[in-house]
């Protein structure tokens, strides 16, 4: 299956929103993966649900967690290295592997001219390897750090980790997505996907998470955003 990237977008239409791609995706995977394989990954959703993770992030008001992880080229990026800017944009995701985390990373790179105008940054983190992140960061062209949080230890700070049920796991297996090797650990372990807004000071002022996956928040809000809070 091939996903339409923002890459494709015609010079006519500009870049299309976030949601828009989403749905696609959404409808392909309708359309073209089995039922029963769309009924596993339902499941696994309804069950974090049931355990509302995303109720018990890291909430707007809290300090973030000083850290210090290496980027997609090896060297260490330090909160303290991306806060130096006025704000932080910072997304949690599961990996290469998602074509919804794909996309958004994709979104994110189309409004980072948005980001950086407000005096602001971005970056992304998942439990993925360094190799990992550099192929993605090399495959679709972006230009903000995609840092490896090893072993999910940051994500865990910010409550967004959970097991990949037995179910799923299987699931990945029979398709070819080798999370222990995607992630270099067996604990098939990954974050549920969340966007923080953070001040200069490492306060959060923006939090947003879902349990499901095919969500995320819109690129232009969170610009918009950024924007209200340098004019204030």
């Amino acid at each position: 299956m091939k996903w339409r990237s923002l890459e494709e977008s015609s010079p006519e239409t500009g870049i299309r929103c976030l949601s828009q791609i989403l749905a696609e995706r959404k409808e392909s995977i309708a359309k073209y993966v089995p039922s029963e394989t769309q009924a596993v990954h339902a499941r696994a959703i309804s069950e974090l649900r049931q355990r509302r993770l995303a109720a018990n992030i890291l909430p707007v008001g809290a300090k973030i967690p000083q850290f210090q992880l290496p980027d997609q080229n090896g060297n260490n990026i330090s909160s303290e290295d991306l806060l130096a800017k006025r704000r932080l944009v910072l997304c949690f995701i599961r990996g290469r592997w998602c074509p919804f985390c794909v996309a958004q990373m994709e979104a994110m790179n189309a409004v980072l001219p948005e980001i950086e105008k407000v005096g602001s940054s971005l970056a992304a983190i998942s439990p993925q390897t360094g190799r990992q992140s550099f192929f993605m960061h090399d495959q679709h062209k972006l230009r903000f750090p995609l840092l490896s949080d090893s072993g999910n230890d940051l994500a865990r700070l910010f409550g967004l980790t959970y097991c990949v049920s037995d179910e799923q796991q299987a699931l990945y297996k029979r398709t070819f997505v080798n999370l222990p090797f995607v992630n270099g650990d067996d604990s098939w372990e990954l974050p549920i996907p969340a966007t923080y807004v953070i001040e200069r000071e490492g306060t959060v002022i923006y939090a947003s998470a879902n349990e499901d996956y095919t969500e995320r928040p819109e690129p232009s809000e969170i610009v918009a955003l950024l924007q209200s809070q340098t004019n204030l």
